[in-house]
Parts: C-alpha cells; structure tokens; sequence
C-alpha cells in the first residue's frame, strides 16, 4: 500500500482525532497543516529551513509545475524529491482549480479542460488522464484527482451536473494512477448543497480511494456556510481514512476544521502575508509595517521560541520589509510557518490530553483579528 491511515485517539468532546499518515517518504502525525510549495518551492525558505520548523509534508502545484519547467524535466532530475532537494512526503494538487481559476477557459468538455496560459497565453488541455500522467512524472506521495471546480455561488443544477462530471473524471484518475507507490485521493465537491455533498462523497467511496479531500470550500462562502458543510460531509467519509480540507488555513480555520474531524490542511496564506509584511502571534495578526512598530524592539511574537522571535525585533524587520530587503520577506515567512506548524502540534497535545476544547478557548481568548 503506497499509503495507510491509523486513527489513534478521538477526542472526547468534539470530533478532533489524532491520526498517522504512512508514506514512502516518511510518516505525517495528524491533523497536521501543509505550506505550500507552488512551484517546487516554499517560497524564501530552504528544506532544510523546512525540516528546521517541523514541517512533515509540503504541497506542491500540478498545474504551475505542468507549464514550467515541465514534469518530464522533474521525471529526469529524478522526480519532484529529488529536483526540489525534499525527502519528506510530498502531496500534489491535481491542477483544477488553477485551471478554472487563473487561466482563461476556453471550453470545459468530457473529455477535459481547453485553456489558456495564464503565463503566455497559449492553448492548453488537461484531462484527468493527463492530470495523472504529470504527477506520475512529478512523483509526490499523495496525488488528487482532477476534478471540475465549480463557481461560487452556483445554482444547483449547475453544481449537480459539475459534481456528475467530476464523479466521471475520479473514475478515470482512478483508471489512469498505475504508480504503485503513490496514493489518489478523491475530491468530495457539491457546493454548499447537503444532499450533494452526500451523493459526491458514497460514489467516491463506492470508486475507492485511500483518503478523501473536500474540495469547493474557502471560495467565497462565509466561514459558518463552510462549516456547516463540513459539519454534514465529514461524518460521512469513513473514518479509518485520511480527511483533507483543500486550500484552507488561518489559524481560526484550523481550529474548527479539527474540531470538525478534519486531519490535513494547506493554504498559502501564511507566506503570502508573510510578504505584504503580517505576521500571526498569538494575541492576533499584526502588519509589522505600521509606523507603530518603528520603535518596538521587542519580538514578532513575545510568547513564540521560533529562531526569529529569539533573534530579532520588530522594528528590525519592519525596517528591512519598508527597504525591501529580502532577508525581511525570509523572517516573516519563516515565523508564520513556524506558527502555523506549532499550533498544530500543540492541538495534536491537546486531544491526546483530551483538553482540545480548553485548547481552542485559551486560543481564542488570546488571539484577536
């Protein structure tokens, strides 16, 4: 089995799990959360900066790695570990949404998806067959299915014919992965629409897959509507399975994502803040270029033991982000993953002490936006 899920502890009091991913690249400890690499990278950090901070799996992106470099110059350097100098496990996105969000659409068919590069603007066509293709070149631990990612908001005819195509395509993902030693997970979609949702997540467990995403989440709907997706999707996924929400990942998310049973989570936004100068503490989200920090020598976070917090003030990184320094973007980003993985390892303490819900209230106590 290229992937197993052991289910090691639930919490007593909400829906939060403890939970061990097993990978050919190593174990991932669940719920845990995933930065972002894009374009084969983690943007301004190192892997050994990565490893550093206690990241046990990063993302990588389909649909930027399939215009450039290219994944048959990835499958030559030796695959995506090699190429990117990263031997722990690697998830990649099958490129959809990238695909029905950045580019310019041409015509979505059954056979796949006609559009045109965001980049130079040429035609392009991704199927779900060679959706898998590109990450069989790539090689990541985890593969997703190309699936259609529909508009928010949509009607519900459009959303019910959207998730009968995209139920068509996991078949074919599911037909075309040969790759012994990388693991398929299905995209549960169906808006915001319960009976939905139900319909998408029995055909993908009737198809079979070794774990299950929830993907259309976090594209527009307010935070309750997502949650209350989440509240009649995820008992439905069965539990001796990894459950993934896509794309989703401030640190109050994160909070009602595992208290709603959710084990993994990737979002972008702690380095992409990270470069407009915010950083996360834990009494909130500051923006370190505010003329209110040019005299405040004392750190990101005074409650945070991550290198930068133990190294350097914040009017010295308010002064290299104002320069445009770069080791200011290097500093921020370091400490937002930091936090980010921390908080995760302390909710893993949390419901192993079976005191998440004590955890989640002191969080929200201190934390304000």
């Amino acid at each position: 089995m290229p992937l197993t899920y052991n289910l090691l502890q639930r919490d007593k009091n909400t829906e939060a799990r403890l939970g061990k991913v097993k990978t050919p690249h190593g174990e991932i400890d669940t719920p845990i959360f995933m930065p972002v690499g894009t374009q084969a990278t983690v943007k301004a950090m190192t892997a050994e900066e990565l490893e550093e901070i206690g990241a046990q799996i990063i993302l990588s992106n389909t649909y930027h790695l399939f215009l450039r470099p290219g994944s048959k110059l990835i499958a030559e350097a030796g695959g995506l570990h090699r190429f990117m100098h990263w031997d722990r496990p690697i998830l990649t996105d099958s490129g959809g949404f990238q695909v029905f969000s950045l580019s310019a659409l041409n015509e979505i068919t059954e056979e796949g998806v006609y559009f045109r590069s965001h980049l130079d603007g040429s035609q392009k066509f991704i199927s779900p067959e060679i959706s898998m293709e590109v990450q069989m070149d790539l090689g990541s631990d985890i593969v997703m299915a190309f699936d259609e990612c529909p508009p928010y908001p949509a009607d519900y005819d459009y959303i019910a014919k959207s998730l009968e195509r995209t139920i068509r395509w996991a078949k074919r993902c599911k037909k075309a992965m040969t790759a012994e030693d990388q693991a398929l997970f299905g995209i549960i979609q169906g808006g915001v629409y319960e009976d939905l949702r139900k319909e998408s997540v029995e055909a993908l467990v009737e198809i079979g897959f070794p774990g299950y995403a929830l993907g259309g989440l976090s594209v527009g709907e307010k935070n309750e509507e997502m949650y209350e997706v989440l509240e009649f999707t995820v008992p439905l996924i069965p539990e001796d399975k990894p459950r993934y929400l896509m794309g989703v990942g401030t640190p109050e998310d994160l909070l009602e994502g595992v208290q709603r049973g959710i084990d993994m989570f990737d979002c972008v936004m702690p380095t992409r803040i990270a470069r407009h100068g915010a950083v996360f503490t834990s009494a909130g989200r500051i923006t370190i270029r505010n003329a209110e920090f040019e005299r405040d020598f004392t750190a990101l976070d005074p409650d945070c033991d991550c290198y930068v917090c133990k190294n350097y003030s914040r009017a010295y990184i308010r002064h290299l982000i104002k320069r445009n320094e770069i080791l200011g973007v290097r500093l921020t980003t370091y400490h937002n993953l930091y936090f980010m993985l921390k908080m995760m390892e302390e909710i893993r303490k949390a419901i192993h002490e079976d005191r998440f819900l004590e955890y989640r209230n002191d969080f929200y106590n201190k934390y304000k936006e």
